[in-house]
């Protein structure tokens, strides 16, 4: 059975207990990451996965269906794309030094209107194949 569409402005209920914990600016900025990706990558399978600390967005259920995933911190958010190292990022906004995952460090909600990181994900989800 396919998994419903997620809307950017309702969240589930467990994403709100997952978030409730966060300082109200990481909140604001998680939220405001999820819509962008909600908006970007519609038909994405929106996972909350509290034991990783992570709200992960996939093609699927499976790992290798993994494209991006939001990490609240005490002060910050970091967004995670599962293969980041291969992405062009002509403006250098990924981070990291892995194998395969970078991330991308939110501390302000203009970074979230940056269009180079919408290019990100539309990167990402195209190399899937799958969105």
């Amino acid at each position: 059975m396919p998994t419903p569409r997620r809307s950017p402005s309702r969240t589930s209920e467990a994403l709100n207990d997952f978030l409730a914990s966060c300082p109200p600016q990481v909140n604001e900025l998680a939220l405001a990451l999820r819509a962008l990706i909600l908006r970007v990558l519609p038909s994405a399978v929106e996972q909350v996965d509290p034991p990783s600390k992570i709200i992960a967005y996939r093609t699927d259920r499976t790992y290798a269906g993994l494209i991006c995933a939001i990490a609240p911190y005490k002060a910050h958010v970091n967004l995670m794309f599962a293969q980041g190292a291969s992405l062009t990022d002509p403006e250098h906004l990924l981070k990291g030094t892995g194998k395969r995952a970078r991330h991308v460090r939110i501390t302000e909600r203009a970074s979230i209107e940056n269009p180079a990181l919408r290019t990100l994900f539309e990167t990402a989800a195209a190399r899937t194949g799958r969105l």
